[in-house]
């Protein structure tokens, strides 16, 4: 894969989906990317526990990427210590005690047995850079969508591959990195509050190394679907 072809790849991608949001870029590293400025941001004064960021939580990043290039680093991603610890910033021990975790954990929301299983990145990397795909000049470790049911019915008939998470909804980016999966996520209530999403999507981290094969794939998936809805519009009009 040329650096050259994911502005192409993020064009075919949005057409053949009909995207309504861009396509993200998501790339850890261990140094500081040249072309990526640092997420500029005021961070809130920290809780008893330490806890404070630059966005309420990492996925927040995914919307604000749609404007621009940045790159992060730990501290701004944590106010979340779930989020810090699927992106392999914070071990598990380090952030049990958090008054996060134990809101989630007295609410019922997510249960110990469970916690220890959740994927995440197993490497610590100083920084993570996000923004529009079209615009990426080094070669991204995952490709992350927002996509409605239809996008996702389409994803799902190209890839019959593709894995269905839920909670917490940006584990699916370890997923796609640590795994080398597709991984379609319905999403978390802790998310979306977050992150202002629509109640109508939902997100899928692709692994960026399989990208090509991805929009490949959902060339033949949409046409056939083309072909399918040209019949089924036909033939309803028997029935008006």
């Amino acid at each position: 894969m040329t650096k050259a072809n994911w502005g192409g790849l993020a064009s075919t991608l949005t057409s053949k989906l009909k995207l309504q949001s861009t396509p993200i870029a998501i790339t850890f590293s261990r140094e500081a990317p040249g072309n990526a400025p640092r997420f500029a941001s005021r961070m809130p004064d920290p809780m008893p526990d330490g806890r404070t960021g630059a966005v309420p939580a990492g996925c927040v990043f995914w919307m604000k990427a749609a404007d621009g290039t940045f790159s992060t680093v730990a501290e701004d991603h944590g106010n979340c210590s779930v989020g810090s610890v699927t992106h392999g910033f914070k071990t598990l021990e380090e952030v049990s005690s958090n008054s996060d975790v134990a809101a989630l954990l007295e609410s019922g929301w997510v249960t110990m047995d469970v916690v220890p299983h959740i994927p995440v990145v197993k490497t610590k990397h100083p920084f993570v850079t996000y923004g529009p795909l079209e615009q990426a000049t080094v070669d991204p470790d995952v490709v992350l969508i927002r996509v409605n049911a239809t996008q996702l019915m389409i994803l799902h008939d190209a890839l019959p591959q593709l894995r269905f998470e839920g909670k917490p909804q940006c584990h699916i980016i370890a997923i796609a990195k640590e795994e080398e999966q597709i991984a379609a996520s319905v999403g978390c209530m802790l998310s979306r509050v977050r992150t202002g999403m629509s109640p109508n999507e939902m997100t899928c981290a692709i692994p960026a190394s399989k990208l090509a094969d991805v929009v490949e794939a959902l060339g033949r998936t949409c046409a056939a679907d083309g072909r399918v809805a040209t019949y089924a519009a036909a033939d309803s009009k028997r029935f008006a």
